[in-house]
């Protein structure tokens, strides 16, 4: 029989970003709170930092920077003395060169050949003069905003081996948020500027944050920030329940409080809560949420991307600099190459060793995923040579790290899937939210997914929906560009276009 537990406010589906947000700000605020995380050991999610022998290894990368004053005041409260400022520097491969990103306007012309660059400011002009109308995809999208020839070469190849489906058949949805702001005339003059000597300012991007030059970042990797945030949790009285599955949800009619039942080591454990916080798959929600929801269909068509780290340790100083490099080549299978030393020299032990993390994108139970990690190991140290960046007899260790459902997929039917399932949810559990980049089926970075879960505790605080956390992230740019935590006034005008007016409160 399960075991039943104490009664608690709040129970947590999982202990990630948004999970255990949520659960730090209620702990805060004198709420009890049960939290249940499948993973034995880590807490963080995908943001979490796994340890082998000494070697931390981030899950993806993951910078520090929020526009965002709340987010950046709360990361300061968690982890008060750990973070240190590190440069930020990552560059394309393509066909045996390297790209800096952002643009040098020189170099790129220069690794392009005057001709080529020639063909890419032709195509870019004429998308310009000539815009598809009917934008459905991110192929669109891209073509209209950088010409079909910087398409082909600078996102075609490593995004649909990001996302395992071809540029067509993806959403527009994801180019418009994720690359939003970024223009290529703006990036132009700005690398000729820098390529002649004439900005030296640090650059801000243009105002885009995927341009930004320095970060921050704790300096034993993001889960430290989850780890001290899980630890407060506990010292408030609180649970965090460590290898305990998601099994079971269900609203008592009578009292309209949840019954939430999760599978651990010792057998089934039940929470008893007023409400429910769930960064669970939207997908996995809506199979054990009971009685079945009507939109389980929709739910179920919802589809997930994931990837696995490969990190070999290589003798001699660091390979490169950067802390990632994007490989468009498809010649071999990995997407990204992370440098953890760059990331903070605390990640790597020995200071004779390089560290490297290959990234390979894949669908779980596909031959990637499945295969052993020997294998794997193997593969990532014949595409290292491949590019030409280490000797196959440098490398003297590896590790895999797998993580499922890293990205929820945007494709055709992603948006009309989630509308139907969260509008469902919203009229029939007011006190059931949805948090974190997996429980909206949102690619939302680690700050926005901050936010959903500070928004969700005022209105758990407030008794009702005070804040229409899908608001959040609507724009790209909304705390994502300028000085970290310095746009206070936008902030609170975003915060104000969040709030929700008493004729939206059903409809949300």
């Amino acid at each position: 029989m399960p075991r039943a537990d104490q009664s608690v406010d709040v129970a947590i589906i999982g202990a990630g970003p948004a999970g255990l947000t949520a659960a730090y700000l209620l702990t805060k605020k004198g709420y009890s709170v049960a939290v249940i995380e499948k993973d034995p050991v880590y807490v963080g999610g995908i943001s979490r930092t796994v340890e082998i022998d000494g070697f931390r290894f981030d899950i993806g990368g993951h910078r520090f920077f929020s526009k965002s004053k709340e987010v950046v005041d709360l990361w300061n409260e968690i982890l008060p003395d750990d973070f240190i400022q590190r440069p930020r520097m990552s560059r394309i491969y393509y066909e045996g060169k390297f790209y800096s990103y952002p643009l040098r306007a020189f170099e790129a012309l220069r690794n392009l050949g005057v001709w080529r660059s020639t063909l890419c400011m032709a195509s870019f002009a004429k998308a310009k003069a000539f815009p598809n109308r009917n934008v459905r995809s991110f192929q669109d999208w891209t073509v209209n905003a950088f010409g079909h020839k910087l398409f082909s070469i600078f996102f075609k190849t490593y995004t649909e081996k990001v996302w395992g489906m071809p540029c067509d058949e993806m959403s527009a949805d994801w180019a418009a948020q994720r690359i939003k702001g970024l223009s290529l005339w703006g990036a132009v003059v700005d690398g000729l500027k820098r390529s002649l000597g004439l900005n030296k300012r640090p650059n801000d991007g243009m105002a885009t944050k995927t341009l930004l030059e320095s970060f921050r970042y704790p300096r034993l990797g993001p889960g430290m920030m989850w780890e001290a945030a899980r630890d407060f949790v506990v010292a408030g009285g609180n649970r965090v329940l460590m290898a305990h599955a998601f099994k079971r949800l269900e609203q008592d009619q009578a009292t309209g409080r949840w019954r939430l039942v999760a599978e651990g080591p010792e057998g089934d454990v039940v929470l008893n809560a007023a409400h429910v916080v769930s960064s669970a798959p939207m997908r996995e929600l809506a199979g054990r949420i009971h009685p079945l929801p009507a939109t389980l269909p929709q739910a179920m068509d919802l589809k997930y991307r994931d990837f696995l780290t490969v990190a070999l340790m290589v003798k001699g100083d660091d390979i490169f600099p950067d802390n990632w490099i994007y490989i468009h080549d498809s010649k071999v299978q990995v997407g990204r190459i992370q440098n953890f030393r760059s990331w903070s020299p605390e990640m790597v032990p020995d200071p004779s060793l390089a560290c490297v993390g290959l990234e390979y994108f894949c669908f779980e139970g596909d031959g990637l995923w499945a295969a052993d990690d020997a294998e794997l190991i193997a593969l990532a140290t014949r595409e290292m040579a491949t590019l030409g960046l280490c000797d196959p007899a440098d490398v003297v260790g590896g590790a895999v790290v797998r993580q499922e459902k890293a990205y929820p997929v945007y494709d055709d039917d992603y948006a009309a899937n989630v509308l139907a399932m969260r509008t469902e949810l919203a009229e029939r559990y007011p006190t059931l939210h949805l948090v974190g980049r997996n429980g909206m089926h949102r690619y939302n970075n680690q700050d926005h997914a901050m936010m959903t879960a500070m928004l969700t505790v005022r209105n758990i605080e407030a008794g009702e929906r005070l804040y229409d956390i899908w608001a959040v992230n609507e724009d790209a740019e909304y705390h994502e560009s300028g000085e970290e935590g310095q746009d206070k006034e936008g902030e609170q005008a975003a915060l104000a276009s969040m709030r929700l007016v008493p004729s939206r409160l059903k409809a949300a």
